[in-house]
């Protein structure tokens, strides 16, 4: 669980379980103390920041509201007491981030306290109308890079795959050659045509081949966290396009060292389960 600071000069995140409790829901990770630890973490770095107003204008209405949903509520708020330009607003939303994440696996819940922050890259770090008219898509990148090294940007680099495909595909190369972990999943993540919780790329459905580069870059990658991702990615794939799937793990099967095999193991269990002959084929030589 993460720990809670005492001190006043730093930024913090509020307590939050290792997973869900009986009786409570993701969204109660959202609340009062999520919304008094924002505020907090704003006005270290700008002090202008009206943390009461601000609390108020997040709890109002909040309470009904699903852990996504409340994700955007928030970003609603900050948008309303954070500076106007979007490039102001975002300097200050990284500035008051905490530490960057080491850990890849048991990493609680309490990352999911940046939502809003990522739900307000999504929301307004495409149109330029937000941004006194400037192009907001270098930045909105490296506040994503940032934003998912200590949580994710899976969601919020969705709707730029979508606006911008190519020119965020091109990034997203790039960043396969990260040293973070948690930014070379998020090539693999966030490019998933049907990512669990988040909206659907249709153009990704319809043709997964311009993201086959980065799966490729990332299938032998050091860290278990970014293959089961690629595992995942393919699992995604072999929903709409069967064959290609199959077909891919094929290629990766000649000379696949032990780790690759387990990639490929995972990537087919939907399918095998199912009993098709491809699946269970390549669970097999995959052993």
């Amino acid at each position: 669980m993460p720990r809670k600071h005492n001190s006043t000069s730093t930024p913090r995140l509020p307590s939050a379980p290792r997973s869900i409790q009986k009786g409570s829901s993701l969204a109660d990770l959202l609340d009062q103390d999520a919304i008094e630890c924002l505020a907090h973490n704003i006005r270290l770095v700008h002090p202008e920041f009206d943390g009461k107003a601000f609390q108020r204008s997040a709890l109002n209405g909040l309470k009904p509201l699903s852990i996504m949903q409340r994700g955007h509520h928030l970003a609603r708020a900050l948008r309303n007491h954070l500076p106007e330009r979007y490039a102001d607003a975002i300097q200050i939303l990284v500035q008051s981030l905490t530490p960057p994440r080491t850990a890849t696996e048991d990493l609680g819940l309490g990352v999911f306290f940046y939502l809003p922050h990522v739900s307000f890259v999504a929301n307004y770090g495409l149109d330029p109308i937000h941004n006194e008219g400037r192009d907001p898509f270098e930045i909105s990148m490296w506040a994503q890079y940032e934003l998912t090294r200590r949580f994710s940007a899976e969601f919020s680099i969705r709707p730029f795959l979508i606006k911008w495909p190519e020119r965020t595909l091109a990034q997203l190369k790039l960043w396969t050659d990260d040293p973070d972990p948690h930014v070379r999943r998020l090539c693999s993540e966030g490019t998933r045509p049907r990512l669990p919780w988040a909206i659907r790329i249709p153009g990704f459905i319809k043709n997964p081949r311009p993201v086959l580069p980065i799966l490729e870059t990332l299938k032998d990658d050091g860290d278990l966290y970014v293959r089961r991702s690629v595992a995942n990615h393919i699992g995604d794939i072999a929903k709409d396009h069967p064959r290609l799937a199959f077909e891919l793990c094929e290629q990766w099967l000649e000379g696949a060292p032990k780790e690759r095999k387990w990639l490929l193991r995972h990537a087919v269990r939907h399918p095998a389960k199912k009993g098709v002959k491809a699946a269970l084929r390549i669970r097999r030589l995959a052993k």
